[in-house]
């Protein structure tokens, strides 16, 4: 049964509050289709998609050659677990093995996956490199302001409190360290540490860039000690920021780079991107994953870096990087209220002094979809393939919701607001 004709939006949330364990709060809109930039939802409206299904629909929706694919392999072979070869795994990780400078690959189902499995790769490398009987190099260093999903160890090295009080006692020997002390880092490099774990740009934080100076200094330490440098680019990876890594134009030299989120098009696939010396650590039966790289995923994935690897898919992502950007300081120049715009690429936000949640609202009910972070960022992830059009559809009801939410703000006596 096609349950999206024959269910409207008031019968599946209320089926849903019987039968799913609550852990989202859903904006009030049923999706049925999408096309480019847009999605549809099962009245018919239109709304233009600046959240990307956060991050993963970066070719947007319906793509042809994302649909071409899923056509011929309902009919091929969708899964065939790890245990067997398929045409798809191998010519995939050497795609990402030539974008990304490292050597190998292990493929996962998600994001949150792979951040567990290279914890588990950063301590074994570490015992192998100086463990013994009396191993003690555990430990990982992670940021203030982090988030590596929600799995036990990803949990342990994310940093709002929020997310982890609940489900303590995590896995030990996870340390957090501050993203702007410079001078103060190398002492958090004590002996014990064997990897250091960062987002070069700190999405669910609230799209932070790190700083050239820190994650230079973040580089040098680990060369020196001998830790693992593992960057999460699981949100800002793979054409987001314009280039194929974020850490690329910092000339960072990582020895675990983790992907996820649009790699296969839509579908779940994330994987580990690791040096020679470090992936050997790992043996048969050191790890495993279930429906990671399956190949229909794998297939999609070797589409999708073809198609962003194309001329000019890479320029095209940064010139409406600068559009954007400089349509969005347009607002932070006209509203007191927005405080600053940061990003990089087509991963940006808008820092409010008043909390964003009615902006979301009040952009859905104009045929938009965003997301608010950490309270007062909007966050725009949308597909790499937008238009100037798109942002300047965009613009004036954002400019309109950022007005009356600034008016209401002020009236209520909120945050007070800067003065132009």
């Amino acid at each position: 049964m096609d349950y999206s004709k024959s269910m409207n939006l008031k019968q599946v949330s209320e089926k849903e509050k019987d039968f799913l364990i609550p852990t989202y709060q859903r904006l009030p809109v049923m999706m049925v289709r999408g096309e480019g930039c847009s999605l549809f939802d099962d009245e018919g409206k239109e709304y233009l998609d600046f959240l990307g299904g956060l991050g993963v629909n970066a070719l947007g929706h319906a793509h042809p050659e994302i649909l071409s694919i899923l056509r011929d392999s309902s009919q091929t072979i969708l899964h065939v677990s790890n245990l067997i070869y398929h045409a798809y795994q191998a010519p995939l990780a050497e795609c990402l093995a030539r974008l990304s400078g490292l050597d190998r690959a292990f493929f996962t189902a998600s994001g949150t996956e792979a951040v567990e499995g290279a914890l588990k790769l950063a301590r074994s490398y570490a015992r192998k490199q100086h463990g013994g009987g009396s191993f003690e190099r555990f430990e990982v260093l992670a940021l203030e302001n982090s988030f590596h999903g929600r799995t036990a160890g990803a949990l342990s090295a994310t940093w709002p409190e929020k997310y982890r009080a609940p489900f303590e006692p995590l896995v030990p020997g996870m340390r957090f360290v501050s993203p702007t002390d410079v001078e103060g880092l190398e002492k958090q490099f004590s002996p014990r540490v064997c990897a250091f774990l960062i987002e070069v740009i700190q999405g669910e934080g609230g799209i932070v860039p790190l700083s050239r100076e820190f994650l230079g200094k973040a580089q040098e330490l680990c060369r020196r000690t001998g830790a693992l440098l593992i960057c999460d680019e699981i949100q800002s990876g793979l054409g987001r920021t314009g280039q194929p890594f974020a850490y690329q134009k910092f000339g960072l030299e990582p020895d675990i780079v983790l992907v996820a989120k649009s790699l296969a098009g839509g579908l779940p696939l994330g994987a580990i991107l690791a040096r020679e010396n470090v992936a050997q650590v790992f043996q048969p039966g050191s790890h495993g994953s279930t429906f990671g790289g399956g190949p229909l995923q794998c297939r999609l994935a070797v589409k999708f870096l073809e198609i962003l690897g194309r001329p000019r898919f890479l320029e095209h992502v940064r010139e409406m990087s600068d559009y954007f950007r400089s349509r969005l300081d347009e607002l932070q120049e006209e509203i007191p209220a927005v405080r600053e715009v940061r990003g990089e690429g087509l991963m940006l936000a808008l820092v409010l002094e008043f909390p964003g949640k009615g902006i979301v609202q009040a952009l859905l009910e104009a045929g938009f979809l965003i997301n608010c972070t950490q309270e007062k960022v909007l966050r725009f992830l949308p597909p790499l393939i937008i238009e100037r059009e798109h942002v300047d559809r965009l613009v004036p009801p954002l400019r309109k919701a950022l007005d009356s939410a600034a008016k209401t703000a002020g009236q209520s006596g909120g945050p007070a607001l800067r003065h132009l």
